[in-house]
């Protein structure tokens, strides 16, 4: 393990681009960002705003083609993965690096068993036989406080709840002890109780591994819990970044106080005078078509003359913030 001080992740200048008939799609455009043990970093943003693409690129899971990491560097422990082979990636894939997908439904074999899907880690990554897979198995469900673990590692993924499905993600990501965790929307489609639950277990398996977190999401209410610092993404590139309380108490990008004031409130006419949540204008822009200047201009309030003609670079704050904005 590296100890807490140390990057375990480096992204640097990473650049997904999808070719369709359309045209060129730049899912990740220019984007950077690290990660330590034991560090939870959140990443936000609206649906379409790369998130997901930025986890699959560094899980080298990208479909090519269409899709394709055209520049960039994804360190890991100092090695960059995208000058790996598919054998060199596969060692490392679901073994040192994970992630939890969104819909566990879709991600889950329907027709094996749960118990064989999280042995399969086992015998794929740690070379132990079938017996010894199937007892590891059982002893995951446990960790992951699946309830009658030895009947549910004999059930199909359909006989399930949600949340369950959810658990058995989880305990396939962390079957064995890796250094980066990715969660991708973990608690979409779940019920408030269940989200608590699968959020907590989350951190404290973090803490028993002392794993690096990467918590994919556009709830700021989940960040606002669990993260230590986040970034902000938009239309492929990361707008602000920053220690999440700092964040919090003081957005500073016009994009990352839309979605704060967006956060519903309870008792809100009480607090603002107002019934109604705060909305961003607009819609997030096609990739195709990208508007010229600063990507966020056509839907901000405080847009400047500038704004539409330079796309301002994401420059360093104080208190290790930094932002993309002419404001600043």
């Amino acid at each position: 393990m590296v100890s807490n001080n140390e990057h375990i992740l480096k992204v640097q200048g990473l650049r997904t681009y999808f070719r369709t008939v359309e045209g060129i799609a730049k899912a990740v455009d220019d984007v950077s960002f690290h990660a330590s043990a034991g560090e939870t970093l959140g990443i936000v943003g609206e649906s379409g705003s790369g998130k997901s693409v930025s986890a699959l690129s560094i899980m080298r899971l990208i479909q090519n083609p269409p899709g394709k990491v055209v520049e960039g560097r994804i360190e890991f422990n100092g090695t960059n993965l995208l000058d790996l082979s598919e054998r060199e990636m596969h060692k490392i894939r679901g073994n040192r690096i994970s992630m939890i997908f969104q819909e566990p439904m879709t991600s889950l074999n329907p027709v094996y068993t749960v118990g064989n899907q999280i042995a399969e880690m086992f015998q794929v990554h740690q070379g132990l036989t079938r017996k010894k897979s199937h007892e590891r198995a059982i002893d995951m469900l446990a960790r992951v406080k699946m309830p009658s673990p030895e009947k549910r590692v004999r059930e199909h993924p359909f006989q399930l709840s949600g949340g369950m499905r959810q658990r058995v993600m989880i305990a396939m990501s962390l079957a064995c002890n890796p250094e980066i965790l990715i969660a991708d929307e973990p608690t979409t489609a779940l019920d408030v109780t269940i989200q608590a639950q699968i959020l907590e277990l989350i951190l404290e398996l973090k803490e028993q591994y002392n794993a690096a977190v990467l918590m994919i999401t556009h709830d700021l209410g989940v960040i606002a819990e669990i993260a230590q610092r986040v970034i902000v993404m938009y239309a492929g590139k990361v707008v602000e970044e920053g220690p999440t309380q700092s964040l919090f108490d003081d957005p500073k990008h016009p994009y990352t106080r839309g979605l704060l004031k967006s956060i519903p409130v309870l008792g809100l006419r009480a607090k603002y005078g107002r019934d109604r949540l705060t909305e961003i204008p607009g819609i997030v822009p096609s990739l195709y078509e990208l508007p010229r200047g600063c990507i966020f201009q056509p839907r901000c309030q405080e847009s400047m003359p500038e704004c539409t003609q330079i796309l301002p670079e994401l420059k360093s704050q104080s208190q290790g913030r930094k932002v993309r904005c002419h404001l600043y």
